[in-house]
C-alpha cells in the first residue's frame, strides 16, 4: 500500500461503516422491505471503491461486484454484504499495520501503524479488531 491507499482506504471504510449502520437500522424495521434506489446508488459506489481497493486477495465474493439496480435487493441483503465487505476490509487493514512497543517507565505504550511500500509509516490507526488472530 501507499499513502494514497490508505487515504481512500480510511474514506471507504468509514464510508461501509456508516452506510451499514443505517441499513443495518432499517432492516432492524424491516428487513424484507426493498433498499430505495437513491440509497442504493451510494452503496453500490462505496462497493465499487471497496472492490478496487480489496482487489482478488481480499474481496469477500469473486462473483459479486454491485447489486442490480433492476433487481432492488432488501434491506437485509445489504446489510449482510456491506458486514462481508467491512470483515474483508478489517483483514486487509490488519495485514497492512504495523505495532510499536515502547517502555513510558511504568508500562508498555503500544501504538499502530499503517505500513507504506512495506515499511512503517507515521500514519496512526487503531490496533487489529481481531488482535492476535
Amino acid at each position: 500500500m501507499n499513502r494514497n491507499d490508505v487515504d481512500k482506504f480510511e474514506k471507504t471504510q468509514a464510508q461501509l461503516e456508516s452506510l451499514h449502520a443505517e441499513v443495518g437500522a432499517l432492516s432492524k424495521k424491516s428487513q424484507n422491505d426493498a433498499l430505495n434506489k437513491f440509497k442504493l446508488k451510494f452503496v453500490n459506489q462505496a462497493l465499487a471503491d471497496a472492490n478496487n481497493l480489496l482487489g482478488d486477495k481480499y474481496k469477500p465474493f469473486a462473483d459479486f461486484m454491485n447489486f442490480d439496480e433492476s433487481d432492488i435487493p432488501t434491506n437485509s441483503d445489504v446489510t449482510m454484504i456491506l458486514g462481508q465487505y467491512l470483515n474483508c476490509m478489517e483483514k486487509m487493514r490488519a495485514d497492512n499495520i504495523v505495532v510499536s512497543k515502547e517502555y513510558d517507565g511504568n508500562k508498555y505504550v503500544y501504538e499502530w501503524y499503517w505500513l507504506i511500500d512495506k515499511k512503517k509509516s507515521d500514519i496512526e490507526t487503531k490496533p487489529p479488531v481481531k488482535l492476535g488472530k
